[in-house]
């Protein structure tokens, strides 16, 4: 199979997947009308086979991780999703059932998450599969929760659980055991927190997409102040405890996409009555105080644990 013609392409795979701001893709670009009394929020991630993914990856849960992704940074910045624009750089060799599979996939998450594409582009190209998705979502007016809003006396926060993703990606290549795919699944198909409001609540958040201490670095540099970690708090699931060994992996490691949140102390009641509301396991692990802007780890001794390497770097 070879892949087929922009139009056609346009016409038989996306155009289906299009809300009406997307002008049906018949237009040069889309038309958002901004809501009233609230600000835009926009972001970008982009996925290249090979670094982001492994080759032969199954085209829908490569598009539904995609979306996934980046819905997860809306989610951080508190927002409620509107729509995406999708860009892909495909190899000529690609054909109708790939494309089949990866709008399958869109089309599944969008109907989950109730956002629609915008519009976009494609291209050929001789390298690698390059996908690239730019997501629009809305906050109320000044209420965006930023990484700098941490202050001292405030709660870390995690949701779900931390290293299921570093591990599901050992488990595909064959490293570690896997029997019931849980590890796998989790990095294949990762679950962003959007269902969690966390406008009003957390006072600063990130996602983990880059590994755990890497993420809460950042909210220390941002808020100007420091953060300390229980490291025996730090949420980890049955199938990972399996992995004891890999700890540092796990709290360095990326592709969680679970949101860490800084939340004072008066608000922290009202955050995890409405995660239980929404059913979204939430556990404190830390706290926020002055000092220097960096991340202390201890250990159930309370002694400080080093990691050869604090997160995943794109470059």
């Amino acid at each position: 199979m070879i892949l087929p013609n922009e139009f056609k392409l346009i016409d038989e795979y996306f155009r289906p997947l299009a809300g009406p701001e997307g002008l049906n893709l018949a237009d040069d670009a889309a038309i958002l009308a901004v809501p009233p009394g609230e600000d835009i929020v926009i972001s970008t991630d982009a996925m290249v086979e090979h670094t982001h993914f492994l080759g032969g990856a199954d085209p829908s849960l490569l598009a539904r991780k995609l979306l996934r992704t980046n819905l997860s940074d809306l989610a951080a910045m508190g927002a409620r999703p509107l729509g995406y624009l999708l860009t892909l750089c495909l190899p000529t060799t690609i054909g109708n059932e790939w494309l089949r599979g990866f709008a399958a996939g869109l089309a599944e998450d969008q109907k989950s998450f109730n956002v629609f594409l915008f519009g976009g582009d494609t291209a050929s190209t001789r390298g690698p599969i390059v996908a690239s998705i730019t997501i629009l979502g809305a906050v109320p007016w000044g209420q965006a929760v930023r990484r700098s809003g941490a202050r001292a006396g405030d709660l870390v926060y995690v949701t779900g659980t931390i290293g299921d993703g570093i591990l599901g990606l050992a488990a595909a290549r064959g490293e570690i055991s896997d029997p019931d795919s849980y590890l796998a699944g989790r990095y294949n198909l990762p679950a962003p927190r959007n269902a969690l409001p966390i406008s009003g609540l957390a006072s600063a958040a990130i996602d983990v997409s880059d590994g755990l201490a890497q993420e809460l670095g950042h909210i220390a540099r941002a808020s100007r102040l420091a953060i300390t970690v229980q490291v025996p708090d730090v949420p980890i699931s049955d199938q990972a405890a399996r992995f004891p060994d890999r700890l540092a992996d796990m709290l360095a490691g990326g592709d969680d996409y679970e949101l860490v949140l800084a939340v004072p102390p008066d608000r922290e009641a009202a955050l995890v009555e409405t995660a239980r509301r929404v059913g979204v396991k939430i556990t404190r692990i830390g706290i926020c105080h002055a000092g220097e802007p960096e991340v202390t780890l201890l250990d159930a001794h309370g002694e400080p644990i080093a990691l050869p390497r604090a997160g995943w770097s794109h470059f």
